[in-house]
């Protein structure tokens, strides 16, 4: 690299080498040709300096920032995707605990309402037997009344009649004969109310 620099020095010196005559008697010492060899020393050994101070100095350190800041950013970028990754996945993971929670939620819904509706059922059922077993009951009841009464009302119709008739004639009847007529006429009016 120094042979390259000392040889464009030499080049661009003999370049300009008419200008120098021309410079010189103009009165630009510089460009005299007896002062150019020690211009050429100056010039490579500042050069040189400056070219080691660059080399061995100043560009390690601007290349090793370089290479930091580079890996620096690999990391950065690196980790970036790392966080994007773990977001997304836990962004699947939300989502799929959301869908399980509602799809859990529907099935307890559901399971609830099934319950409600079989308590519901058997209830009603159990209500609907209550009242058949009441129904039941009351015809029951209804039709021993049906059965018993006549045969209470004929006993009432007998011993009222014959207090009736003993108080009106004043000697006691023969409850047969009265028991007869009352049968004869309660069997009259069941045939009229009842149809037998």
């Amino acid at each position: 690299m120094i042979k390259k620099i000392y040889f464009q020095l030499i080049f661009f010196s003999f370049l300009f080498f008419k200008e120098a005559f021309a410079a010189e008697s103009g009165g630009m010492p510089q460009l005299n040709p007896e002062f150019w060899i020690s211009q050429i020393f100056w010039l490579i050994l500042t050069f040189g300096i400056l070219y080691v101070v660059l080399s061995k100095l100043i560009l390690p350190k601007i290349s090793s920032n370089l290479e930091s800041r580079k890996s620096q950013i690999l990391e950065n970028i690196e980790a970036a995707e790392k966080q994007r990754g773990d977001s997304e996945a836990k962004l699947k993971e939300y989502e799929a605990i959301i869908s399980k929670s509602k799809l859990e939620a529907k099935n307890i819904f559901n399971q609830s309402r099934e319950k409600v509706l079989r308590d519901i059922n058997s209830k009603k059922d159990l209500l609907n037997k209550q009242i058949d077993e009441e129904v039941a009951k009351a015809e029951q009841e209804i039709n021993t009344l049906r059965k018993s009464a006549p045969d209470k009302i004929n006993l009432i119709a007998i011993e009222t009649s014959s207090e009736l008739i003993q108080k009106l004639i004043g000697t006691e009847v023969n409850n047969s004969s009265i028991s007869a007529i009352v049968d004869d006429l309660s069997k009259r009016s069941g045939d009229k109310y009842y149809g037998n």
